[in-house]
């Protein structure tokens, strides 16, 4: 069947379905797995098409329906972090990919512009804090800045600026996705002179086992917040089959969900640099540990997990 035929012999019955807001639990299983047997016919015979793609997201949203309709033995706030959240993941994978070059692009240009220009690590890190730090460095303590605060103070400071950090990079999407992109890139430019200052010093290799104790699950929760902006923004420029107003409302919907699901990640991130980073003379294979347990949960929580429970679905 041709792809056109196929889409006019459905297109009444995927509007009924997108427009659905409450029914009963029976009627949305059934809804579900017509829209999955249609999804499975449209990804053999059109499988890179816009159509897979509206389908794909249409199951997505009545497979949420159903488990909120569905009653559940376990706490709602635990079915969101283990099931809602890594879906919101594979809905809007393109999202993550993006903003992850975007923040890829800008920690590059970060670390050249600051090689080939000496004062630009002190326009965008300050004077302060490079004078500070090339005195620790002197005295044989690199990383002293972490250690000099309370940690129990450090902990709610570093913890409520990153989360004000991810609210803020979210909100900024409704300036038409661009003010998420550009507090991406404002984020990693710093990020990626920040490192050149450690390598240019030849601190690299100690720097990353460092800093990144903490970065790993910080700069990944950052990047994530930028996606959930993109969510928003583009439900304003590309509405697809939704009105232009249903459609910001559930990219609003989508992208707030992302960033309220970063909270736990930015809590621990937070706990990491107050109590953790601070012991900088601690082994590498334990810093190393840390380190790549919190790059393994990130790809698979983000990644992989979303698809073997969206398989699920289909079984």
């Amino acid at each position: 069947m041709r792809e056109a035929l196929f889409v006019k012999q459905n297109t009444e019955k995927w509007k009924r379905f997108n427009e659905l807001q409450e029914a009963n639990p029976d009627e949305l299983a059934d809804r579900f797995v017509e829209i999955t047997n249609d999804l499975a016919y449209s990804k053999t015979f059109y499988p890179n098409s816009k159509t897979t793609a509206y389908l794909n997201g249409l199951a997505s949203k009545l497979h949420r329906s159903v488990y909120k309709n569905k009653k559940e033995k376990s706490n709602r706030f635990v079915h969101f972090w283990r099931t809602e959240l890594p879906l919101l993941f594979l809905e809007h994978k393109k999202q993550v990919i993006y903003a992850l070059a975007f923040f890829l692009v800008s920690c590059a240009i970060g670390a050249i512009s600051a090689k080939y220009d000496d004062t630009f690590i002190r326009l965008i890190l300050g004077d302060g804090y490079v004078n500070m730090t090339n005195d620790n460095i002197s005295k044989g303590d690199p990383f002293g800045v972490y250690k000099q605060e309370n940690p129990v103070l450090m902990f709610v400071q570093i913890g409520a600026n990153n989360i004000f950090v991810a609210i803020y990079t979210f909100v900024l999407g409704i300036i038409f996705s661009f003010g998420s992109i550009v507090s991406l890139f404002r984020n990693g430019v710093m990020l990626g002179s920040f490192q050149y200052f450690f390598f240019s010093k030849g601190l690299g290799l100690q720097s990353v086992l460092v800093i990144w104790i903490h970065g790993t699950l910080e700069i990944s929760a950052i990047v994530l917040a930028g996606a959930a902006g993109l969510v928003l923004g583009n439900s304003m420029l590309f509405p697809k089959t939704y009105t232009r107003k249903a459609s910001i409302l559930k990219g609003a919907k989508d992208g707030l969900k992302i960033v309220l699901g970063l909270v736990p990640i930015f809590i621990i991130a937070a706990f990491f640099e107050s109590f953790i980073t601070r012991h900088t003379e601690m082994p590498m294979w334990l810093s190393s540990f840390i380190l790549l347990t919190s790059a393994a949960f990130i790809i698979w929580y983000v990644f992989i997990y979303p698809v073997k429970i969206y398989k699920k679905t289909l079984i």
